[in-house]
């Protein structure tokens, strides 16, 4: 009946031209007409069948663009930054703006890239020689300030490999030894900007290669809770070793990403509770990127972390806001 009666009313006016609607997947902003709106576009003097389709349209929408599933794709942006990947129906604008691309291309390929790689190395090859350096000292203070040097000049290090720009606020929320950090989840990267600014006792699974040999170097200098696969399917077991671990006030902060996954930074996914059943003070940690100057979103079903970290470093920069929010203690 609704739709009969805007049908009726859309017809007593002038037949307006159908507006051009812009590409789901392009740099164009979404067109935000109403619903109301789009069907007095869509009169004719009597009623079609057609107009049915416009109703089916818009429920596939709903279905296959509903908002849980947007967070797991790229941030739409309202204006091109030069990254060709930042629009997927990409097409000819302006010579003068194909030149400046061309040249973008150029500079971030052949000067930023090779530079940030090389930085990327020292600070991964100064990160597990420095680890296990300072993991053959005996368990002391000199040996925890030692480790925090290392962890904090290697992930400063790291941070410049990817022209990172980064804001922290409120600083006196800092999260403190004994307690749970916990904070929303973009980029496996999220881990280094934080300990930029502070060292964190890890949270994960174990893992092979490259990674792996990191693993082992930075627990023998860091308290890290690394678990092997069958251990992380058992709950209790987790909770426990993560509880001895607040229970030690001596010990560097935990670092967790209650969300589980990766989501693309225009929203937060509901937490896992686990993280908040271990007692001891939450300092909650908001981070969030700037996707003018390079996207940070690991889409992990599309690129592997190959891929992933040459899209990062062949970004303009990364740049982002931290902000320390209030802690709370958990009995």
């Amino acid at each position: 009946q609704w739709a009969t009666i805007r049908l009726q009313n859309g017809a007593k006016k002038k037949e307006p031209q159908m507006p051009r609607t812009p590409t789901a997947n392009g740099i164009i902003e979404r067109d935000e007409t109403p619903m109301e709106k789009e069907i007095a576009l869509l009169h004719r003097a009597d009623f079609e069948f057609s107009h049915i389709f416009y109703f089916c349209r818009k429920g596939f929408e709903a279905i296959v663009e509903d908002e849980v599933t947007q967070r797991f794709s790229s941030e739409e942006l309202l204006s091109w930054n030069l990254l060709t990947r930042t629009n997927v129906n990409f097409h000819y604008i302006s010579l003068r703006l194909t030149v400046v691309w061309v040249i973008g291309v150029i500079v971030r390929y052949c000067f930023l890239l090779p530079l940030r790689i090389t930085l990327a190395a020292i600070g991964i090859t100064s990160m597990i020689v420095g680890t296990t350096a300072v993991g053959q000292l005996p368990n002391s203070s000199v040996k925890n300030y030692l480790s925090e040097v290392v962890h904090l000049t290697c992930s400063r290090i790291l941070v410049r490999a990817l022209s990172g720009t980064i804001h922290y606020h409120n600083k006196e929320n800092r999260p403190q030894k004994g307690g749970i950090c916990v904070a929303n989840h973009t980029s496996p990267i999220d881990a280094i900007i934080l300990t930029n600014d502070g060292c964190y006792a890890m949270v994960g699974q174990v893992h092979g290669g490259l990674m792996g040999i990191i693993q082992r170097a930075t627990v023998k200098a860091c308290p890290h809770v690394w678990f092997e696969r069958s251990e992380m399917k058992d709950r209790h077991l987790v909770t426990k070793r993560l509880r001895e671990h607040v229970a030690d006030k001596s010990k560097l902060p935990i670092l967790i990403f209650p969300e589980g996954t990766c989501i693309n930074n225009t929203s937060v996914m509901m937490f896992k509770k686990g993280s908040f059943e271990i007692g001891g003070t939450i300092y909650p940690v908001a981070i969030k990127y700037d996707p003018q100057f390079g996207d940070a979103f690991w889409n992990s079903s599309k690129y592997n972390i190959v891929s992933y970290l040459l899209r990062i470093m062949t970004s303009w920069a990364i740049v982002c806001n931290v902000w320390y929010l209030p802690p709370m203690v958990r009995k």
